[in-house]
């Protein structure tokens, strides 16, 4: 007889479990069966409870990581969330929330602002007030033609007209005697890329059909050729008189002209984008004598406002998880769902945080922007504190939140604070012909790169992100004064520890190093316990061999023994 057991296996551990095997051997006066199944189990099992003990510090360390990789995704938005508010000066100045501009416009006079004028302001905009008055607006010329009994009959004219704009581009249209009004109004369309004029149909009345045509840049006029050897199409169609000229000008062509704070000018557009930069005016219409429109452009609030909801928003994310982490059972113990109960890091991160928001920068604190801490320890906005304060103290506001930098030369502008702004001396070099050659600090040029006039800070330093431009042609020092605001110290903070470098990852690596090595001792145990299992089996079915042979003999000479007392 053969002993045979089977294993099963849940998670990272294995139970063996054997088939029950019993032989029973019979004497004279008593009787015992052994179970080799649970024999074999019992000794398989105590080699693999070694493998359990580890399987259970895997699962330990697999809910360790995943409540840190849950912090970290609450540091990562909180950072995120932060970077508009974090520079005054950033790189992506779209997203700066301090570089972001709106415009009010007001009318003095008769007239209303927002029929005469809209406008649109980029962010970075330089802040003021303006005053605009607009002479007149820049038309494009618009010539019609004689009245035409069909646009859809061919007309029978065949010829080739050259057509554009008076210092533009032109083209050649051919037309042939089987075109209606219509198909050289499509023709004259097919080139408007090159030439810039469109052309239509008007229906002046019932069988009464004139061509139109209409520059598509204001202030130039419409130039017209007839090439000789054929019909002069636009005069048979009364757009033209016999010497070339238009015969009826529905709209003459010329320039805008307005005045803005006192300076008069001039453009070929009603959409001006190149008189105030990052700022498009598009002129509706004039403005009557004495009346002008106002123009205020500041910063718009709302979205420093909307930047701080969003990150209350994220801090009271992060501090629910932290919570979490910290969860009592009612006896006082670690609640089970509290991978991170008592962590050392999770604790620091958050007295860290809490640390920064009790600071204050030039005088203020959070608490002048509204923040506060409820009864239930989260962090709340009161809108209209910060509404007031946004109003009456911007400039303190934007000290309070950003990273800030100046230098002490004028010649050195601020293009970017970096993320971590320095305090520092930037010794720079130039050399005989005014070129920017090398920048460095205390003796270490490692610091900053030079390209053309521009610094940049190298990555791996404490400079990454800072960048100046320099418009000086001698050799200097020149000293670099930055502040972090509270923003940005939060940024800071929850970069560095979110990141892909950063503490959480460096413990979430190490743990999943950790559970790769336990892992493979429990598989070394579980493959020793297979072996040492299969070895097991083989020696015991030779021990129920043999014994099963010992019965059998003891059967024999019992038989032998009963038919001699017979005898």
């Amino acid at each position: 007889m053969t002993v045979s057991s089977a294993t099963s296996s849940t998670g990272t551990g294995t139970t063996s479990s054997s088939s029950a095997s019993t032989v029973t051997t019979t004497g004279t006066t008593n009787s015992t069966s052994i179970d080799w199944g649970a024999l074999i189990d019992a000794e398989v099992n105590a080699k693999l409870a070694q493998a359990t003990s580890i399987t259970t510090t895997i699962t330990a360390n697999q809910a360790k990581v995943s409540a840190y990789q849950s912090l970290q995704a609450e540091l990562s938005t909180l950072a995120s969330g932060l970077s508009s508010l974090s520079s005054s000066i950033i790189n992506s100045i779209a997203t700066n929330a301090f570089a972001t501009r709106s415009a009010t416009i007001t009318s003095t006079g008769d007239v209303s602002a927002s029929s005469a004028l809209s406008m649109s302001v980029n962010s970075g905009s330089a802040t003021g007030d303006h005053t605009l008055q607009i002479t007149q607006l820049a038309t494009a010329q618009k010539v019609i033609g004689s009245s035409q009994s069909s646009s859809t009959t061919a007309l029978g004219y065949s010829g080739t007209f050259s057509l554009g704009l008076s210092g533009g581009s032109s083209a050649a249209i051919s037309i042939t005697s089987s075109m209606s009004m219509q198909d050289i109004v499509d023709a004259v369309n097919a080139q408007t890329t090159t030439t810039n004029v469109q052309a239509s149909v008007v229906q002046v009345s019932s069988g009464s059909y004139e061509l139109v045509l209409t520059g598509t840049q204001d202030a130039a006029d419409i130039s017209y050729s007839s090439t000789p050897g054929g019909d002069d199409i636009l005069n048979k169609l009364g757009v033209t008189d016999t010497s070339g000229a238009f015969t009826d000008v529905l709209q003459t062509s010329q320039a805008a002209k307005f005045t803005l704070d006192g300076i008069a000018l001039t453009r070929n557009t009603n959409d001006i984008s190149d008189v105030l930069s990052g700022v498009t005016f598009d002129l509706l219409q004039p403005t009557p004598s004495g009346a002008t429109v106002n123009i205020s452009i500041g910063t718009d609030t709302s979205q420093i406002a909307t930047a701080l909801q969003t990150f209350v928003t994220n801090y009271n994310a992060f501090r629910d998880q932290v919570i979490a982490q910290s969860a009592l059972n009612s006896d006082g113990t670690a609640s089970s769902s509290a991978a991170l109960f008592g962590d050392n890091t999770m604790r620091d991160i958050m007295t860290q945080l809490q640390q920064v928001l009790s600071g204050s920068v030039g005088g203020m604190t959070m608490a002048d922007l509204g923040l506060s801490f409820n009864e239930n320890n989260e962090l709340a906005l009161d809108t209209g504190t910060l509404s007031t304060v946004l109003t009456s103290n911007l400039a303190g506001v934007t000290r309070l939140l950003s990273a800030q930098t100046a230098t002490s030369s004028s010649q050195l502008s601020v293009v970017n604070t970096g993320t971590s702004p320095q305090s520092f001396t930037l010794d720079l070099t130039v050399d005989s012909t005014g070129t920017l050659t090398g920048a460095s600090i205390a003796g270490d040029s490692s610091g900053f790169s030079v390209v053309g006039n521009s610094l940049i800070g190298n990555a791996g330093t404490i400079y990454a992100g800072m960048a100046f431009s320099y418009t000086g042609s001698t050799s200097q020092s020149i000293t670099v004064t930055s502040t972090s605001g509270l923003a940005a110290q939060i940024y800071q903070l929850a970069q560095t520890n979110s990141g892909s470098s950063g503490t959480l990852q460096t413990l979430i690596s190490n743990l999943q190093s950790r559970d790769t090595d336990l892992q493979s001792q429990v598989n070394d145990i579980q493959s020793n316990a297979a072996t040492f299992k299969a070895r097991l089996q083989v020696q015991y079915a030779n021990y129920q061999a043999a014994i099963e042979s010992a019965n059998n003999t003891l059967g024999y000479l019992k038989a032998l023994l009963d038919a001699a007392s017979s005898n």
